[in-house]
């Protein structure tokens, strides 16, 4: 049986199936996601909670540990950390990747629910979840500065106008706000003229909510019309406070004027984020409000940085006062330049093997014919990316490059067998089909069994294996399709336009003469490597002893480390340093 010989004796279908097979490949490849690395959902929760007022210690032992307690008997946690800070706590759980994040989702707010009883009362809500994903980091930092306006304007701007106008782009997730400057009030109180009047905070407390209160008033019903009763209960500003009436001592109103003050603020006045923007020219270092930028899981990294780097120039247009909008990092710079050496290797590497190719056929229409293998197999493996929803990054195109080596092997195979029958005076047609035949099964096992090779990496478990699948199953489907090509494109080729082998110019004998004393050289030290067996076995074991030496002492990790254009410096100062301390140490 000839696999080869429908597609040999029909070079129209054959055409048509291969250029059908390289256009899906070349649109696959301008709709497929760009990305650094493949996406993996790691189920991972986060819980918060807070309680103002409260110190670290007493929302690590009241809050977290409570909480802890109960998370701990989860079914499937791997891991579980806690971060606790003056009135807030965040706890991140992670759970095994074969875990449904949905169904771990309920468990832990079941969790939150059973141990409600154990956390203060005076917490304002009870702690809130939600799912994340620790490897969809933020792709792109703006930040929103000013030299006049008030940070309270930026933030109100960042929260209202620019964070919602960004999550409208097609591809982006979600927008997170650091550095926030809510406004607030904040009150300072006179322990000693509270003293004075026999007042406590509990009091001073009481009265506050009392009076800035936002409640329903009713409806005043008439004979005709109907009224609603409207109250301005809340207070809006700092002034509002300080005429407000605490108490009532002997007759006479006690103000907040006269046991405290009362000051415009901010909700984290112990928290300042501040930008410095060099390339604009100005030295100056001024506070400013950051915006990180998640994408959706499988969107294109570049093309969302791209539009969102269009919309600054409208959104510091719009900005209130002299507030401008800045990009502050873009990690798409990093993936295009990683991309682009990808590449550039991937380019290289065809260059190399067709070289090869050349040097060995010494035939510019053998090395053509066998060179076909490689575009049609690359763009091949695309089209299969696309449909199996993988993406363009490093360990795809890594997958690419090294199956450029592998791609051309059935195609030598067949068209080597095919020009020794054209060598015997055998016409193009029948050496095409004598020479396939003759293969094609050969061809068939030297495909499946590479294959093979990949597919334990395909099923590999833990984050390595969710990494490197798409990976293995690059290199299966590139493999894959040069197999169907060294059969069906190879061999119909090589009946059409395979011509007489029996002449041969300068170039090939030149190249001959060097095979030949090669061989000749290579045939020596085979020999003497027979004559001297015990030396070359010492010489293996000597080898083997090394590969396990050098191995136990090499640096290992998880995936190369690689120059992203960022550097991350924390600081830390002696507990107890106030914040005024910190902001000028830092």
């Amino acid at each position: 049986m000839n696999i080869s010989a429908l597609f040999i004796r029909r070079p129209v279908m054959t055409t048509m199936a291969m250029s059908a097979l390289v256009i899906f490949g070349i649109a696959a490849y301008f709709t497929l996601p760009v990305s650094e690395l493949p996406s993996v959902d790691f189920p991972t929760i986060s819980v918060s909670a807070t309680l103002p007022g409260a110190d670290p210690q007493t929302m690590a032992s009241a809050v977290a540990t409570p909480l802890e307690r109960q998370f701990s008997a989860i079914a499937g946690l791997a891991s579980m950390s806690s971060t606790s800070t003056s009135g807030s706590t965040s706890i991140t759980l992670q759970f095994d990747l074969e875990r449904n994040i949905d169904s771990a989702a309920q468990d832990v707010q079941t969790a939150i629910s059973q141990s409600m009883r154990q956390l203060p009362a005076q917490m304002p809500e009870p702690p809130s979840l939600r799912k994340v994903n620790p490897s969809d980091f933020a792709i792109i930092y703006l930040a929103l500065s000013a030299k006049q306006l008030p940070l309270t304007q930026l933030d109100e701007y960042a929260e209202t106008r620019v964070a919602q106008s960004l999550s409208t782009i097609p591809g982006v997730a979600q927008v997170l706000v650091f550095g926030s400057q809510k406004y607030a009030v904040r009150i300072e109180m006179n322990p000693y003229a509270l003293a004075a009047r026999s007042l406590s905070l509990a009091d001073v407390e009481k009265a506050i909510q009392a009076g800035n209160s936002n409640l329903p008033t009713g409806t005043l019903n008439g004979s005709s019309r109907a009224y609603s009763v409207q109250a301005e209960g809340q207070l809006q500003d700092a002034a509002a406070y300080n005429r407000m009436v605490v108490a009532y001592q002997n007759g006479a109103p006690v103000h907040l004027s006269e046991v405290g003050t009362a000051y415009d603020s901010t909700e984290q006045n112990r928290q300042l984020t501040k930008f410095f923007d060099n390339t604009s020219g100005d030295t100056e270092q001024r506070p400013a409000v950051v915006l990180a930028v998640k994408r959706q899981p499988g969107a294109n990294t570049v093309e969302v940085s791209r539009a969102v780097r269009a919309q600054l120039a409208e959104l510091t247009r719009q900005a209130p006062g002299d507030a401008t909008m800045r990009l502050l990092y873009d990690r798409a710079d990093y993936i295009n330049g990683s991309i682009r050496d990808v590449k550039f290797t991937l380019g290289l590497a065809i260059v190399l093997v067709v070289g090869v190719i050349f040097l060995f056929l010494r035939n510019p229409r053998a090395t053509l014919i066998s060179a076909m293998a490689l575009p049609t197999s690359l763009v091949g493996a695309l089209a299969m990316m696309k449909l199996a929803g993988f993406s363009l990054d490093n360990l795809s195109l890594m997958a690419l490059t090294l199956a450029v080596g592998f791609v051309v092997d059935d195609a030598i195979v067949v068209l080597e067998n095919i020009v020794r029958y054209r060598e015997k005076g055998e016409p193009a047609m029948q050496a095409a089909l004598i020479g396939s035949r003759e293969i094609g099964f050969t061809v068939l096992s030297m495909t499946l069994s590479l294959v093979a090779v990949f597919i334990p990496v395909m099923f590999m478990a833990g984050i390595v294996g969710r990494l490197f699948n798409e990976f293995a199953m690059t290199v299966m489907f590139a493999i894959l399709i040069s197999g169907a090509v060294a059969l069906t494109l190879t061999p119909m080729l090589c009946s059409r336009f395979l011509g007489d082998s029996g002449r041969h110019g300068r170039l090939y004998y030149a190249l001959e003469n060097g095979f030949e004393r090669a061989r000749d050289w290579y045939g020596q030290t085979l020999a003497w490597s027979v004559d001297h067996w015990r030396s070359m076995l010492c010489v293996a074991a000597l080898l083997l002893v090394l590969t396990f030496f050098l191995f136990g002492v090499i640096n290992k990790g998880f995936i190369p480390n690689e120059d992203t254009g960022q550097i991350v410096a924390d600081t830390k100062a002696p507990e107890g340093v106030t914040f005024e301390q910190l902001l000028a140490l830092q």
